[in-house]
């Protein structure tokens, strides 16, 4: 074969076009010359991509794979390239952050070569900083795996299945009743608001500020949830008679004079975001625990400068039975309600 003297970047048979588009942008795609059945010549699409286009182009010359397509740099860029964008703004932020890691170790390396033992031995040494975020980030270097072999990158089965993970404990705060009195009666009247629809609904704090005028529809709140996209509805009216007291309290957001269109609102009837709350929160908590140490008790001011916002939603699960606590906070497995978000014991009767 007479050597290449264009694109010699590029192995045999394989051809790259470029056109500047009216725009300015530079269009570039991979062909590979090839030839029909009665010897005419064809030029076969093999994309975009270099790596991707590489890897077909080794199928139609029936070689193996190039070396570097392989090489998980170029695995960890499609994934970011075309898996993380379709995630949630939370999530995605995680996920780049936790890549931002796992390239420092494994970007330079063959996907082929990655065995459940050097996957601990990352588990280990992170762990030793960031336990948790080690786990998080070994999660993502599982789904990354999975998404390689869907693209043909490997065959091989997940190293990350059968490792184990970094012992976790979850949060254990619980606000009890006289926390609760103390920073509600500090609070505003949009974060009371917030606060109380957060508990009766069980919902996270980003779903409790999107819920909306529109979404009470034929007596009940309905609502999806942004991280698991599960649907709820939740009643405003008691199957027994009566308003259920998330009903009452639609009742009063809904008499105010100054209209708006989410439940979560100021006086003036603008929406809450997750920074105007948590500013919010954090003064009527600091205020409450103020009030508490110059009435002399320092115990309770530091129970309750350690209140968060996001422990409602326990403090929800807790105080009621698991069931209707799974239900409600939209959970399929009942062991995570009762694990990660019911923090108090279960209710029983003495012995005699």
């Amino acid at each position: 074969m007479r050597p290449k003297t264009t694109n010699r970047d590029l192995p045999p048979r394989m051809l790259r076009r470029k056109r500047t588009l009216k725009s300015g942008k530079v269009w570039e795609s991979f062909y590979y010359a090839g030839r029909r059945e009665d010897g005419t010549r064809v030029e076969i699409p093999l994309g975009h991509d270099l790596n991707d286009a590489k890897r077909r182009w080794a199928e139609l010359e029936c070689k193996a794979i190039p070396a570097d397509t392989g090489l998980l740099r170029f695995i960890f860029d499609r994934y970011e390239k075309e898996i993380i964008p379709a995630k949630a703004p939370a999530t995605q932020r995680d996920n780049l952050g936790s890549l931002k890691f796992l390239r420092k170790v494994f970007d330079s390396a063959p996907i082929d070569s990655i065995t459940p033992q050097i996957i601990a031995q990352y588990r280990d040494q992170r762990g030793k900083v960031a336990p948790v975020r080690a786990n998080r980030e070994i999660t993502l270097l599982s789904h990354v795996w999975n998404m390689a072999r869907e693209w043909g990158f490997t065959a091989k089965e997940n190293p990350v299945k059968g490792v184990r993970k970094n012992k976790e404990t979850p949060r254990d705060y619980y606000a009890d009743d006289v926390v609760w009195a103390a920073v509600y009666k500090a609070a505003c009247q949009e974060l009371q608001d917030a606060m109380d629809l957060n508990y009766l609904t069980g919902q996270r704090p980003a779903d409790v500020l999107k819920m909306r005028m529109a979404d009470l529809k034929d007596g009940a709140l309905e609502l999806q949830q942004n991280k698991t996209k599960k649907k709820l509805r939740i009643l405003l009216d008691d199957p027994e008679g009566g308003r259920t007291q998330l009903g009452l309290l639609v009742d009063r957001i809904r008499g105010r004079k100054v209209a708006t269109l989410f439940l979560v609102a100021t006086p003036g009837g603008a929406p809450l975001n997750k920074w105007t709350l948590r500013t919010r929160f954090d003064e009527a908590r600091a205020a409450a625990a103020k009030a508490a140490a110059e009435a002399g008790d320092e115990g309770l001011a530091a129970h309750i400068r350690d209140f968060q916002f996001r422990d409602i939603r326990p403090k929800a699960a807790s105080e009621t039975d698991l069931a209707h606590a799974s239900k409600l906070l939209g959970h399929t497995d009942k062991q995570i309600t009762r694990t990660v978000y019911q923090r108090v014991g279960e209710t029983v009767l003495p012995t005699k």
